[in-house]
């Protein structure tokens, strides 16, 4: 029985470890506070600063931004527009769904049949902002991004991200300077992460989406990076919460749908799920040992006795079992 014990204990410890190294840059994503790269305020000059001029410039003066085609729908023109008004001396590139496969199919043939293999077009809008940024470099924009002032002090770092809630980072604004490593990383890693996962929103988010890109930089930077391979991350207040922030935000995110609801619920209340699963996982095993001890550890030689150790077998020998009656022997 001893046998059919360690064997029980070992199935589960592997299956442990498999769930744990599965989850675990999840798990330590969920306690990233991005403190160790963020762009706080203080590095920051305000608008129209004279300190902007003495910052040197290391990403190109380009703006990338994405739709179906050359007519942007008019709830995000004005977003387009701002940016557009503030930033006349950048070069724009608006990448249609026609350029956009393009691009593709001339620069990284090898990647143009998982580009066409997306089941959800926004899949295909995610992919080629990381594309033009890894080739061109420049500033990505979602469409429903207003800028709010000009973007220079951003120019100054190779590669810069935002945090998003609850946890991680977003792909909807975002820059670097031509072949940085951490956008080649990510480019390199879309192959992998092409699964459908059966609920749209999960298939897109860590397929493509700001879930897949928070565990590409999150594997990225844990043991650390060069200098030069550096991700700054811009922190909410300097994104859109004040006024000398960068961006103001416009209505979008088109293309969620039902399952999306759930799935906003489920990253607010993390926390309580994350100990909830734990609970639950424990529950399980604690039941799962109890059944092998009613179904496996019933033996008619063995008598289990009370244990502080509950979950612990405890077996003594009956009486008589394993003793040989030895013959008398006189004085």
């Amino acid at each position: 029985m001893r046998k059919g014990l360690i064997l029980f204990l070992v199935c589960n410890l592997l299956i442990i470890g498999f769930l744990v190294n599965f989850l675990f840059t999840l798990i330590t994503l969920l306690f990233e506070d991005c403190s160790a790269d963020a762009i706080h305020s203080v590095d920051i000059p305000a608008p129209n600063s004279q300190l902007i001029d003495s910052r040197p410039q290391l990403i190109p003066k380009i703006i990338h931004q994405t739709w179906q085609n050359e007519t942007v729908p008019e709830k995000w023109q004005g977003a387009q527009q701002s940016c557009l008004d503030l930033h006349g001396d950048y070069e724009y590139k608006l990448w249609t769904n026609e350029k956009a496969r393009d691009f593709v199919a001339k620069e990284y043939p090898w990647f143009i049949g998982t580009y066409d293999s997306y089941p959800y077009p926004i899949m295909r809008a995610d992919a080629i902002r990381y594309f033009v940024l890894a080739h061109f470099g420049g500033i990505y924009i979602d469409l429903d991004d207003g800028c709010n002032r000009r973007l220079d002090p951003l120019l100054s770092y190779r590669a810069w991200v935002r945090k998003t809630i609850p946890t991680g980072i977003s792909n909807d604004a975002m820059g670097a300077v031509p072949q940085h490593p951490f956008f080649l990383r990510v480019i390199e890693s879309l192959q992998t992460y092409n699964r459908n996962w059966h609920v749209p929103y999960i298939t897109v988010m860590y397929g493509t989406g700001p879930l897949f890109l928070s565990v590409i930089w999150k594997e990225y930077i844990r043991w650390g990076t060069t200098e030069e391979g550096r991700v700054r991350v811009l922190m909410p207040e300097e994104y859109n919460k004040n006024p000398w922030s960068f961006f103001a935000v416009y209505k979008g995110s088109s293309w969620h749908s039902s399952d999306a609801k759930t799935i906003f619920w489920m990253g607010q209340h993390w926390l309580f799920l994350t100990v909830s699963g734990f609970s639950l996982a424990i529950t399980l095993y604690v039941t799962g040992f109890w059944i092998y001890k009613r179904l496996h550890l019933r033996n008619a030689n063995y008598t289990e006795q009370p244990s502080p150790w509950w979950w612990w077998p405890r077996r003594e020998a009956a009486v008589g079992a394993g003793f040989k009656r030895l013959p008398k022997h006189e004085v």
